[in-house]
């Protein structure tokens, strides 16, 4: 069963699907009772996780005989609201961040749909709800969450302004990247060793992960915009300093979003080698960036 999923303040979760040219609704049982904070298909399409401020993942899974989509909750051992999901590649592992300081890794199997999970570098027994990993003050608010193409490291971004990957296969040894920007909101592997993270600076920036203790900014991904400072009459001159209490005309930030940006996605390529990534803002508008490997 594929479509689009949503979430909102309303405590609901739709699933829509496109038939004759019109998309319909589908509502699923989430059983939640705060508002819903943020939604994630699996892999494998089969099933999607969605966080709430209710302190819990609901887990959704359509199911055939009653032709409806039902949902299991995880809910121990969070404190505070669920922030941001991401999908490990083999459809079973789940990673949240959420505003208790912590960054996790849950076991979702759910055995009615799917074949018992073979062991990964994040542990062998999977029953639904398992925590695999449980990282501590993460150094504030967990904003997002991305596990590698391989699915053996995770990257999440924290209301430190700081960017860290968790290397599974190192033994979940983490490395930590404290940056002099504003807090990031959204992280993306691009690569296997390339991440993309964006947030309240209003443009993203390129990071790389060569293993544990090699966590290095690269570059910001945003060509400035030339303004073209033109001569202002004194009338101008005059009601700026009236209206804004300055005499600059305008107050344009010189990147392409004018406010921070919430969400980066994959448009095109697989996440081994992302051609083409998506950036939405507070400031209504969506930047498609090609990534240049």
């Amino acid at each position: 069963v594929t479509g689009v999923q949503t979430c909102a303040s309303d405590r609901n979760a739709y699933v829509w699907s496109l038939k004759d040219g019109v998309w319909k609704p589908t509502l699923v049982l989430v059983r939640i009772n705060r508002a819903a904070t943020c939604v994630k298909w699996s892999p494998l399409e089969n099933k999607f996780a969605l966080g709430s401020g209710a302190r819990l993942i609901s887990v959704c899974y359509f199911e055939k005989e009653n032709d409806w989509w039902l949902s299991k909750h995880i809910k121990k051992p969070m404190c505070s609201t669920v922030l941001s999901l991401d999908w490990h590649p083999n459809n079973i592992l789940l990673a949240a961040g959420s505003a208790d300081l912590h960054c996790r890794v849950f076991s979702a199997y759910i055995k009615d749909i799917e074949e018992k999970p073979g062991p990964t570098p994040w542990g062998s027994k999977m029953p639904f709800g398992e925590v695999m990993l449980e990282l501590k003050d993460c150094g504030g608010w967990v904003h997002g969450v991305s596990f590698s193409p391989s699915g053996d490291q995770l990257a999440w971004v924290a209301h430190n302004s700081s960017i860290s990957v968790v290397d599974a296969a190192q033994g979940k040894e983490v490395t930590q990247l404290t940056t002099d920007h504003l807090p990031l909101l959204s992280v993306l592997f691009v690569s296997p060793t390339e991440i993309v993270a964006a947030g309240h600076n209003c443009c993203p920036y390129q990071f790389t992960y060569k293993g544990p203790g090699a966590l290095e900014f690269v570059k910001k991904l945003d060509i400035p915009k030339q303004t073209s400072k033109g001569s202002m009459s004194a009338m101008q001159h005059f009601r700026n300093l009236d209206k804004k209490a300055t005499e600059e005309d305008s107050n344009e930030l010189n990147t392409l979003h004018q406010n921070s940006i919430m969400q980066l996605c994959i448009v095109s390529g697989e996440k081994g080698k992302v051609e083409k990534f998506s950036s939405v803002s507070l400031d209504g508008a969506m930047g498609i960036w090609t990534f240049k490997h």
